[in-house]
């Protein structure tokens, strides 16, 4: 049984969600998220707070279970307060200008790395920060994951692009010894 599935899911004021077979519809304040369910997992609307049944009971309906009510505890989180990441540059020289739809990283290599910024996401930049935010969770930490692997944080120097609160695993580089 699953312990995040058994719990009734809340709907706050100002959010409405939608059920028509298999699609689930949130809309809210920031905006609106729409996803597909499976049809195992049986999702009702009662008052203001959303229940997940099985409808099998298999081992993979069970474990859909859980994550199908993690997936709609974030969307309304989403429409609500909305999701931000926040990643910085390490680097001399190194720097990101968002040009229109695109993001553009200058980030040591001989060519400027330039990145669609997909739909329903916003980008900002400052100095050496770049701010991802947006309605739907795994979009904004999928584009994050993307910038980051434009160039990710190296162990020597720490030069490179990393999460704002992620911490770079510094090596100490070669020895010098001195003969006497």
């Amino acid at each position: 049984m699953s312990r995040i599935g058994k719990k009734l899911i809340q709907i706050p004021n100002g959010v409405t969600v939608k059920v028509e077979g298999d699609l689930v519809l949130v809309k809210g304040p920031l905006g609106e998220i729409k996803r597909r369910f499976n049809g195992s997992i049986n999702i009702t609307i009662e008052d203001s707070s959303i229940n997940l049944k099985p409808t099998r009971n298999s081992k993979a309906v069970k474990a859909l279970w859980g994550t199908y009510a993690s997936h709609l505890v974030n969307m309304i989180s989403g429409v609500t307060k909305g999701f931000e990441k926040k990643l910085l540059i390490e680097g001399i020289g190194y720097r990101a200008q968002i040009e229109g739809k695109q993001i553009r990283l200058n980030v040591g290599f001989s060519h400027p790395i330039v990145i669609n910024i997909p739909d329903g996401i916003a980008a900002k930049t400052e100095k050496n920060l770049i701010s991802v935010s947006g309605v739907d969770k795994e979009k904004v930490g999928q584009f994050s994951a993307d910038i980051r692997s434009a160039r990710k944080p190296e162990p020597y120097k720490g030069k490179g692009i990393r999460y704002e609160n992620e911490v770079v695993r510094r090596k100490a580089g070669k020895k010098v010894t001195t003969t006497a």
